[in-house]
């Protein structure tokens, strides 16, 4: 195996997925190794990294299967830019762009959710450190912990 390639157990140690689920992107045609070794083994370069980075990061914003792919197939297009021409670009950039605006909008959700969960916490805590008994020192140091 030459330096350029990667087998699926680094590969998933980068992105930190899991092999069954590189798989699974693979079985769906989200990335396709870029080879495969004598033996049959799935060998990835450093562009399947990166395809598979996008993937990782769409997947918390609760995109699509079908959304992802139709992502990765833009900056598939437009990283193939002598063949793109300024019409299509454009079009192009424009889808993208609805994909950054629904990112967007989906971090604001999390982040809204983010901050009812911490308050939600932080309740707990004070209930914890108010609660009548005698052990009441003993659990609001063990909710400090």
């Amino acid at each position: 195996m030459d330096d350029e390639h990667m087998q699926i157990g680094e590969v998933a140690a980068r992105t930190e997925l899991s092999l069954r689920t590189i798989r699974h992107y693979e079985e769906v045609g989200l990335v396709i190794p870029s080879a495969r070794s004598q033996g049959g083994f799935r060998l990835y370069t450093e562009a399947d990294v990166a395809r598979l980075m996008v993937i990782r990061r769409m997947k918390p914003l609760g995109f699509t299967l079908d959304e992802m792919r139709d992502l990765l197939d833009i900056t598939d297009r437009l990283d193939a830019a002598p063949s793109v021409d300024s019409v299509e670009r454009e079009a192009l950039l424009e889808r993208m762009g609805v994909y950054e605006q629904t990112a967007a909008r989906k971090i604001e959700e999390l982040r809204t959710q983010l901050t009812r969960a911490e308050d939600f916490a932080a309740t707990l805590r004070a209930r914890l450190g108010h609660a009548p008994g005698e052990d009441t020192d003993a659990r609001a140091a063990a909710a400090r912990a």
